[in-house]
């Protein structure tokens, strides 16, 4: 099986959002590239057609000189003035072994000289053997696209970051809305089962998601209430009655005590009204204990060894009557729980244990404490349990198949709800010895 795939809703908003802006930026910065290429070529362009119009035109001894010498300088523009193939003037950097006088078309070119490349232009008017020729370093107007280039991603990276920093804040911000609808879902419990309402902001997008959960909470309001009426109830009914029944046989059996065999049938009709009564003290139990919150429980600090020992007083006659060997390791530990119910679940459990332990067997009762917990360790000598057994114990009403032991199928699942409400843990698993480990965990306060 693979494993389960996790992710970050708020990561993935940052992320989206801010790899849209680095998209965005991208291809801002591409058009801005083509568009500043395009305006350096053509101002640069403009700038030597310019030059060599004042050559051609002007008196390049006057003031005019002087101009063209200054935009030369601060464009690299080179120029030679030639006619009738002698150079008339020149720039003072103009490249000496370059000779383009054999070039005599008019207009825009490149040439390759000194292992760059440069940009040239032929101008004349009237007199094709009067014109100028002008050079530029095309890394001149390179250097011009890199400075704005440069400029523009340094801009464009702070803004990223500032983004990135201001979208995780805005994100996280909301975020805590989230935070605080979590916060009321985690509160809701088999005590608290009131409507979720969205307070002081309302997220649109999760008003669907909380108005169904608010119709989850109204549903198992009323299937909890519901099922705790009908156990309450119906033990409440059926205890009437089977008291009236038992009433009647005591009555039955001392009216015929002559007679053996009808008294043997009206002892077997005895243990099936006490199974039952049985069965109807666990159902008001759980349904005492299912409102119960685990706050509000009282306890008392007591001493669990005595406690042990109070279980197996009252469960004597039944462990003398297997034969059953019963060792406890008395440690001293003292427990702060309630010590109603922890009598009640240790008594389920030995008593599971004494039901499904073999003819002298070996029941073997131990507690040892840690720093913040203290664990109840019961184990019997039993039948050896299959895994699909150990899975469902601690269900309501589950016993399992083929078994010949009388019970409810309630004692475990009773235990689980008692120690659940005192915020411990109980595990069932195989002991060493051959039946069943319980081992009951409760935490140190």
């Amino acid at each position: 099986m693979s494993a389960k795939q996790t992710i970050s809703l708020r990561k993935k908003l940052v992320k989206s959002s801010v790899l849209s802006s680095v998209l965005a930026g991208c291809a801002a910065f591409i058009l801005l590239m083509v568009i500043s290429s395009y305006q350096t070529m053509s101002i640069n362009d403009e700038i030597m057609d310019e030059i060599t119009d004042m050559l051609l035109t002007s008196d390049i001894t006057m003031n005019t000189g002087l101009h063209i010498d200054e935009l030369s300088d601060e464009f690299d523009v080179e120029y030679q003035l030639i006619f009738n193939n002698e150079v008339m003037t020149s720039s003072e950097k103009f490249p000496a072994q370059v000779d383009l006088r054999k070039y005599t078309d008019k207009g825009y070119s490149y040439i390759l000289y000194d292992h760059q490349l440069w940009r040239t232009y032929i101008n004349y008017e009237d007199d094709p053997n009067f014109y100028v020729i002008s050079l530029q370093p095309i890394k001149i107007r390179f250097e011009e696209i890199v400075q704005t280039l440069a400029v523009y991603l340094f801009v464009v990276i702070v803004l990223w970051f500032l983004q990135w920093g201001f979208i995780h804040f805005a994100i996280k911000k909301q975020f805590k809305n989230i935070s605080l609808l979590s916060d009321k879902i985690s509160r809701r419990n088999a005590t608290n089962l009131e409507p979720i309402v969205q307070k002081p902001i309302e997220i649109v997008e999760f008003r669907p998601i909380v108005s169904q959960l608010n119709h989850l909470l109204e549903r198992l309001k009323a299937s909890m209430l519901a099922e705790q009426r009908f156990t309450a109830d119906a033990s409440h009914e059926l205890r009437s009655p089977l008291s009236a029944i038992q009433m009647r046989l005591q009555l039955l059996q001392r009216k015929y005590k002559e007679y053996p065999d009808f008294q043997s049938d009206i002892q077997q009709i005895q243990i099936d009204v006490n199974r039952n009564q049985h069965v109807l003290e666990n159902l008001l139990l759980l349904a005492r204990l299912d409102p119960a919150e685990a706050n509000k429980l009282p306890k008392s600090s007591f001493d669990i060894d005595l406690t042990i020992m109070e279980v197996l007083g009252s469960l004597q006659p039944f462990i003398e009557e297997k034969h059953i060997q019963c060792n406890v390791k008395e440690e001293n530990h003292y427990l702060l729980a309630n010590p109603e119910l922890i009598y009640t679940c240790i008594r389920n459990l030995v008593d599971n244990a004494i039901r499904y332990e073999k003819y002298e067997g070996n029941i073997n009762i131990s507690s040892r404490k840690s720093e913040h917990m203290l664990e109840i360790i019961i184990e019997d000598s039993g039948d050896k349990l299959d895994d699909g057994t150990l899975q469902h114990l601690g269900e309501r009403f589950y016993r399992a198949l083929g078994t010949k032991t009388k019970g409810s199928g309630l004692g475990l699942s009773i235990c689980k709800k008692i120690i659940e409400l005192h915020g411990g843990l109980i595990q069932f698993s195989r002991s060493s010895y051959g039946g069943l480990k319980a081992v009951i965990q409760l935490p140190q306060e």
